[in-house]
């Protein structure tokens, strides 16, 4: 690979005017694609397989009228103190806004009147209307938005509180100038990585062009493939990040490579050749991430991450064609004033430069892990262990209007809803019933119902309402607990316990759906997935990295590692975002259950990016101890060299990571965080302190790999070895392949005497 790798690198950089164009010429492409695109229609939540949305599928089919996918709001009303809704003004104002909302837009379905339908509240002071509209969220028009917005300006003039909640009201998320900040860091930290602005600016520009290709081309399909508005941004999100990253190590490379005295174009080439086959393999763990969550069945995470994953593929592509090409454009400018010293000093390869003299920052905590192993593990295994406590309690559910902030119009309606009608009238159950077969809905709804009823946790329980042919009944129960309680939870399974006795007995088939039952489903859905999802992804990716490092315990190792940090970032999620401790600082208005696909969405995106880290880290290692070596020395030439640059990457993703904790949705600023805090405990204390703390327990054994799987397993050439020996001449340090086991730079005396094996 690091041959055919080497030779795309120097053709690239040779026809970078043709490369370049190329890109060019597929962004413009995809722009124009995504600017001439309608606008996606939906944004559809299934969950195939589950009782909720087999219900959901039914209803459409045998209420084709309803409108059961359409968008739903609720204006509620709350009459002042010591007055009623029942009184005459306050229901002349509240008729004269239900003939508003029926003549107010044409995508208007049904609006039903409060005092008709008994939507009054027992004391008689809170009062909703309930709108139901012919299309979903999604397909609103702004002039149905804005009507249902100023509904209620000459009640609230009245005296009337008036706030709306629903799914009609439901915006693009933004992710605010926090994401902005975010790309600056970036910027600040390429700079001061390679003291160059060139240098700094070619993978901010790389990255940019890749995103903008990716996020373009999802844009353009987004209304053919219905994908939803979070899709393009966490593209967005994990583009950027590994885009700057997989060109800041390439560039690194390139720049090692000519300050070891070598032509741009060989330097290219070879730059290609060793940091592309680390990035190409880095791209693949990802990719493998996000392609496995098609293993959870839901639609929308599916497509959440095969978007995600084509701009890692993307960044890949750019990694190893366009770099190489602006490589060519950029010159010398590439090293700055200080650029020679650095690189002699972080980038070479142990050529005995003076630089050596003066171990590095990577070089001295290498020692320090080397010389207090037991400790620094011990440190990094119980800090981690006490982060990642607040996660046993953690509690997952699908946000609502009671997530949202005690500010927003769509909470304060929630709010009143619950003291006027109880908590569980926010979250609502649907029964559906279905005696097609035998032809006795009619009767097998009533006896679920009359069973419901005599159910604890069921508050109300309306009387049946059949479809046109008799063969399909809907009853709606109000919960007494919130949508979110336990209670909620137990009653769903009561019913369905319940309906299947009915079952039994007369033939007629009872399903429960509604939002609150789809949480519940799509929860446990969730949690069944997780073992699966993780056996599949971590398998594939230890394949992967035993086929790169040559080894079983390095891989292992890497795998553990990530298990305990993405845990620790899981308890940092829950004490904020559920119990919220730092909630004022991070914007955190509203704190309650944990997003159900949270868990596995942070697995499959942190896992990839995690092996990102230890791939370009470990390599480095690897290739000392193939040259000849010891396992000490090894880990002390992978800091000297690597160290920098990994951290520089990883304060990268950081950045653009937080940079979403500023959006104005929920579950954008969730995961910004969560991939944040995540990256944050990986790079700084499981890859930088865990792996060479256990690595250096190991000595020569983390590299044992048992013969007869040395012969099964392809020989990938990461180091570039057999592109040494094409290209006639040892790695340009005076060490070779056949150097022998004592053969490498082998350090300072001090290092020798640290790493003695």
């Amino acid at each position: 690979m690091a041959t055919f790798l080497y030779k795309l690198g120097r053709l690239a950089f040779r026809r970078r005017h043709y490369v370049a164009l190329v890109w060019v010429a597929l962004l413009a492409l995809a722009g124009v694609g995504a600017a001439s695109a309608s606008t996606a229609t939906s944004s559809s939540f299934s969950i195939p397989g589950t009782e909720a949305q087999k219900a959901f599928d039914l209803l459409e089919e045998r209420f084709p009228g309803a409108s059961a996918d359409g968008a739903t709001a609720r204006v509620v009303f709350k009459a002042p103190s010591g007055e009623k809704m029942t009184d005459a003004g306050h229901k002349a104002e509240v008729g004269k806004i239900v003939q508003e909302l029926k003549t107010g837009s044409g995508q208007v379905g049904a609006v039903t009147d409060p005092y008709a339908v008994n939507a009054v509240s027992q004391d008689g002071t809170i009062a909703y209307i309930q709108v139901s509209y012919k299309v979903s969220s999604m397909e609103l028009s702004d002039a149905t938005k804005a009507a249902l917005e100023e509904t209620g300006g000459d009640a609230r003039a009245a005296g009337l509180t008036v706030e709306i909640g629903g799914d009609a009201l439901q915006v693009m998320p933004e992710t605010g100038a926090t994401e902005i900040i975010g790309v600056a860091v970036a910027a600040v930290v390429l700079v001061i990585t390679f003291g160059s602005l060139v240098a700094a600016g070619l993978p901010l520009l790389t990255a940019l062009i890749g995103v903008g290709v990716g996020v373009s081309t999802i844009t353009a399909l987004a209304n053919v493939l219905d994908l939803g508005s979070t899709t393009s941004i966490l593209a967005m999100m994990i583009g950027l990040a590994v885009g700057i990253d997989y060109a800041l190590f390439i560039v690194s490379r390139y720049r090692a490579e000519l300050a070891e005295g070598r032509e741009r174009e060989e330097a290219a080439g070879r730059a290609a050749g060793t940091a592309g086959s680390a990035v190409v393999f880095a791209g693949l763990t990802v990719v493998i991430a996000l392609v496995g969550l098609a293993v959870v069945n839901i639609p929308m995470l599916t497509k959440m991450g095969f978007a995600a994953a084509g701009t890692v593929v993307i960044a890949v592509l750019i990694a190893l064609t366009l770099v190489p090409a602006m490589l060519g454009f950029a010159g010398k400018r590439v090293q700055g004033r200080k650029a020679r010293a650095a690189a002699g000093a972080n980038a070479g390869d142990g050529d005995g430069k003076p630089a050596e003299a003066k171990p590095n920052m990577g070089t001295r905590w290498a020692r320090f892990v080397l010389r207090r192993p037991v400790a620094v593990l011990l440190t990094t295994v119980v800090g981690l262990g006490a982060i990642a406590v607040p996660a046993a309690s953690l509690e997952m559910g699908l946000p609502d209007d009671g997530s949202q902030p005690t500010s927003t119009t769509q909470r304060k309606a929630y709010d009143l809803l619950s003291d006027g009608f109880g908590p569980g009238f926010n979250g609502p159950l649907l029964l559906v019933v279905d005696g097609k077969a035998d032809h006795n809905a009619k009767a097998a709804a009533t006896r679920i119902s009359d069973q419901v009823k005599k159910m604890d946790g069921a508050a109300v329980v309306t009387d049946a309402t059949l479809d046109k042919g008799g063969d399909t009944a809907t009853i709606t129960v109000i919960p007494k607990d919130r949508p979110s309680s336990t209670g909620t939870e137990d009653l769903v399974h009561s019913i369905r316990d319940a309906g299947a006795t009915v079952r039994a007995d007369d033939g007629a088939e009872v399903l429960v759906t509604g939002a609150t039952a789809m949480n519940i489903d799509f929860s446990q859905k969730m949690n069944d997935a997780l073992i699966p999802y993780l056996a599949l992804v971590v398998g594939l990716a230890f394949l992967l990295l035993m086929v790169v490092f040559r080894s079983v315990l390095v891989p292992l190792k890497a795998a553990l590692g990530f298990l305990l940090s993405v845990v620790a970032a899981l308890g940092a999620v829950v004490a904020v975002f559920q119990w919220g401790w730092l909630g004022g600082l991070l914007g955190v208005e509203q704190t309650g259950p944990i997003m159900s696909m949270m868990p596995i969405f942070m697995v499959g995106v942190v896992f990839g990016l995690a092996m990102d880290y230890e791939v370009f880290l470990v390599t480095r290692m690897r290739e000392a101890y193939v040259h000849g070596e010891r396992p000490g020395e090894a880990i002390v030439t992978g800091f000297k060299h690597g160290a920098r640059v990994v951290v520089a990457a990883a304060v990268i993703m950081i950045a653009v990571f937080s940079g979403f904790i500023g959006s104005s949705e929920s579950m954008i600023k969730m995961i910004g965080f969560g991939l944040a805090v995540a990256v944050f405990f990986d790079a700084f204390v499981v890859r930088m302190a865990l792996v060479p703390a256990v690595l250096a327990l190991l000595g020569h054994r983390a590299w044992w790999l048992p013969r007869w799987l040395d012969r099964l397993l392809p020989n990938v050439d990461v180091e570039g070895e057999a592109l040494r020996k094409e290209l006639g001449e040892d790695d340009g340090t005076g060490r070779n392949g056949g150097n022998g086991r004592n053969g490498g730079t082998g350090g300072t005396g001090e290092e020798k005497e640290l790493v003695r094996a």
